[in-house]
């Protein structure tokens, strides 16, 4: 890399022999200011972390609060002669020397956990309790280095005290998901399955976060229903708490804390959980911070990045006041081909601050747009402009652009000097690259020849053979496609006219297509001197051609075995399941059937109903729906129902009948090898001399009765899907009809929706029937619920029965 990637921004108003401009001078003692104001706020930063750290260690050691704990290391430097520093350090090291060891009784009482989250301990003296358990987590956190070593103190500490079996720390990303920041006692590969919880609602530890308040998860199998729960099982963790890491607002880090405990928190194991987060809140202050690098570590990961990558890039972080306002940035990474304009190179670079450095850049557009960016998070993309060089050898003026984005709170800045040879021989490269093409020219007087680099490729041709004269071309053609091709080739020699010749050629990766398209250049006398065009690889878009034709013609003929299919599972259908136009009466009653098929898809369903009269006059109902659709699906209906109707005829009793159904279709898959065909039915027989209707169900939804205005859902006996399993056991039940009730037998398709509970869908049923038969409509109610079922997925199937008044 040459110092035509040297970074902008630098002009040199230094002449040799001159004096420097008084605007120079007035600048530097600019960057002389902003230099030591920087070193002092490093100062005041490492300071204000060591108090920080010795301030919690009072906090949990003595029980006050912040402000209490800073003031006591202000009376005991002042009172000893110290600085603040010194006594802060001093406090630390006390701590580190100072042993503390588990209580050796074991856990803390139930009682002391209870006086300290009352404060009893603080306000008492009392010595022991919980205040080793926080020294001992002060202890551990002022030598912890990064969120699993924070999350592995956490679990040592806390593992008797509050029976912490486990422990997860997430951060917010920015798009609003979680990352696992730190985990002990989970597991590595329960770890990797929770590394990028995506913003779903039900995730405890985003609800957390969202709301600033602790969450307490006690009750597994009611947790299950409302969140996402981590465990494999679930089960293995009883008890877990979320609590958000506070300090930062918003709120962008939680901490999360597993048990394997049955017993819920007690008021004072929660007050440790959320003193101890506390405590740990300044261990993990960059944590929540994953929109960019906030530690050290992060930071040598952006620059493995750029090590990967060509060209000129650098990671710039913003240098702040007090008031928050940006004073300088300094280089924290750098790629190796980032080059500056003294010469220095890559990782030379990284530590350096850009007014110092480069002190031009104050003040100037370039400065406002890294401002900007840094603001709004839009990239900057600046203008091309020109400044002096300084480097030996390269001209003094040149043009740069340069790019700026943000990656959290820090700057990616690139930049590119623009060369107008240089930039054209780069885009032409480009365009041959990206369209697969590449210009050759023929002098035909002096016999020369010039290929681009891609003819080379296009032609499977070593360059090292250099390229081929134009009446070669032809022999590395297709037989078939010669003719054509010499035939163009006369026209352009001959005539000098432009050619556009589609061909094939024979390479040793076998055959390609390419497209020629040339022009020739004649002299005075109109003969042709030179050639010039490009060749073109269109193997790629015809062979995408090719599969195109092909996958259009199997759609084709797919759609029209489909399509053949449907027709005639519709006219199997239509055969097997007449639908009346009108309703029936049938042993005293009056029936409203209505079935619809569904409004999507290709294929026929399986939805199906009986109601016949029996030899005893009594009636018998049935509406059963069968798993899938197409032929499979109508034969299998087909077979249900006139088994159905058959051993009813003969007397058999519901519950065998729905027993035998369920055999027949497992030993049906059985035979056919097949995977077992699944049905939910249910049927009824009504006795006209005693208005009494004995039914039975095999997995199916509820009858719905309209009686005296009120409609209700009958309880349901028992009896599982028919071709589940071979130990189903079916009951029936009874309803005493009476006259002015409406019973709805129905599938599935008239309730419910996509991605909806099925108990909204049965209310609204319910409601609708009402309201429906309150308006009058008696004797359309089935025909009427399905029309009013618009762009339904599944068929709809209902049976209304009416015992007229």
């Amino acid at each position: 890399m040459t110092s035509d990637s040297a970074l902008p921004g630098e002009a040199d108003g230094d002449r040799a022999g001159l004096a420097p401009a008084p605007e120079v001078l007035a600048l530097a003692r600019v960057v002389a200011k902003l230099r030591a104001e920087v070193l002092a706020l490093e100062g005041a930063a490492s300071t204000t972390a060591v108090v920080e750290r010795a301030t919690g260690v009072l906090m949990a050691r003595d029980g006050v609060s912040a402000q209490e704990a800073y003031e006591t290391l202000l009376r005991r430097a002042s009172r000893r002669g110290r600085t603040l520093l010194e006594e802060c350090w001093i406090t630390l090291g006390q701590i580190r020397s100072r042993e503390v060891s588990p209580p050796q009784a074991g856990p803390p009482t139930q009682e002391a956990l209870s006086a300290f989250s009352t404060g009893r301990y603080l306000v008492t003296g009392r010595s022991g309790g919980l205040r080793p358990i926080l020294a001992r987590l002060a202890d551990g956190l002022a030598g912890a280095r990064n969120p699993d070593e924070v999350a592995g103190l956490l679990r040592t500490v806390l593992g008797d005290a509050a029976g912490v079996d486990g422990v997860m720390i997430y951060a917010v990303a920015p798009a609003g998901s979680l990352r696992l920041a730190g985990h002990c006692g989970i597991g590595d590969d329960l770890a990797e399955q929770w590394r990028h919880v995506p913003p779903l609602s039900g995730v405890a530890a985003l609800e957390a976060i969202g709301r600033g308040q602790p969450l307490w998860l006690e009750d597994p199998a009611r947790d299950a229903i409302r969140y996402h729960l981590i465990g494999d099982p679930p089960e293995r963790w009883p008890t877990r708490a979320w609590l958000p890491v506070p300090g930062d607002r918003p709120v962008t880090a939680a901490v999360g804390f597993f048990r394997t405990r049955q017993d819920p928190f007690d008021a004072g194991t929660r007050t440790l959980l959320r003193r101890a987060v506390r405590l740990c809140a300044d261990s993990l202050r960059f944590t929540g911070r994953s929109a960019g690098p906030g530690t050290r570590g992060e930071v040598e990961a952006v620059q493995r990045i750029l090590d990967a990558m060509s060209g000129t890039a650098i990671l710039l972080t913003p240098l702040r006041s007090e008031t928050g306002e940006v004073q300088d940035y300094r280089i924290d990474a750098a790629a190796p081909e980032s080059v500056d304009v003294a010469g220095r190179r890559g990782k030379e670079l990284v530590g350096r601050h850009l007014l110092e450095t480069y002190p031009t850049v104050a003040a100037t557009a370039l400065w406002e747009g890294y401002l900007d960016t840094l603001t709004t998070g839009t990239a900057y993309e600046g203008r091309p402009f020109v400044y002096e060089e300084v480097s030996a050898g390269v001209p003094r003026e040149s043009s740069y652009s340069v790019r700026a984005t943000r990656l959290g709170d820090r700057l990616i800045v690139s930049w590119v000097r623009h060369d107008s040879h240089e930039r054209e021989t780069r885009r032409l490269e480009d365009m041959q690259r990206l369209g697969n093409l590449g210009w050759a020219g023929w002098n035909l007087v002096t016999n020369s020849v010039t290929w681009s680099e891609q003819v080379y490729t296009i032609f499977g041709r070593d360059p090292a053979l250099g390229p081929m004269p134009l009446e070669e071309v032809p022999r590395h053609l297709v037989p078939e496609d010669l003719p054509v091709l010499t035939a163009a080739l006369e026209r352009l020699l001959g005539e000098g006219a432009a050619i556009d010749q589609p061909f094939r050629i024979t390479t040793a990766d076998g055959v390609r297509h390419l497209r020629f398209v040339a022009e020739a250049q004649k002299d005075v006398d109109g003969a042709p001197v030179e050639v010039h065009g490009f060749f073109q690889d269109l193997t790629a878009q015809r062979d995408a051609e090719l599969a195109l034709r092909e996958s259009e013609r199997a759609v084709l003929v797919e759609r029209g075995m489909l399509q053949a299919e449907r027709a005639l599972a519709a006219r199997l259908q239509d055969a097997l399941l007449p639908i009346p136009e009108q309703s029936l009466e049938l042993a005293g009653l009056c029936i409203d059937v209505a079935y619809v098929p569904s409004e999507s898809g290709v294929n026929v369903g399986g939805d199906w109903y009986s109601a016949i009269e029996l030899p005893d006059k009594s009636a018998l109902f049935v509406v059963g729906d069968v798993a899938g659709h197409g032929l499979d699906a109508v034969a299998t209906m087909a077979q249900l129902r006139f088994t159905t109707k058959g051993m009813t005829v003969t007397g058999s009793a519901l519950p065998d009948v729905l027993s035998r159904l369920n055999t027949l279709l497992l030993h049906t898959a059985s035979d056919n090898h097949g995977a077992t065909a699944t049905a939910t039915v249910i049927m009824g027989i009504y006795r006209p001399w005693d208005r009494r209707l004995t039914w039975v169900r095999a997995g199916h939804l509820p009858p719905l009765l309209i009686r005296d205005g009120a409609a209700r859902f009958l309880p349901l006996p028992a009896g599982s899907l028919l071709g589940a399993t071979f130990d189903s056991v079916y009951e029936q039940d009874s309803l005493d009809l009476q006259p002015g009730d409406h019973l709805v037998l129905y599938t599935d398709g008239l309730v419910e929706e996509p991605g909806e509970d099925i108990d909204l869908g049965l209310a609204r049923l319910a409601e609708t029937a009402r309201r429906l038969l309150e308006d009058g409509r008696d004797e359309t109610l089935a025909r009427t619920l399905a029309a009013r079922r618009q762009g339904h997925r599944d068929d709809i199937c209902a049976l209304d029965i009416h015992v007229p008044d």
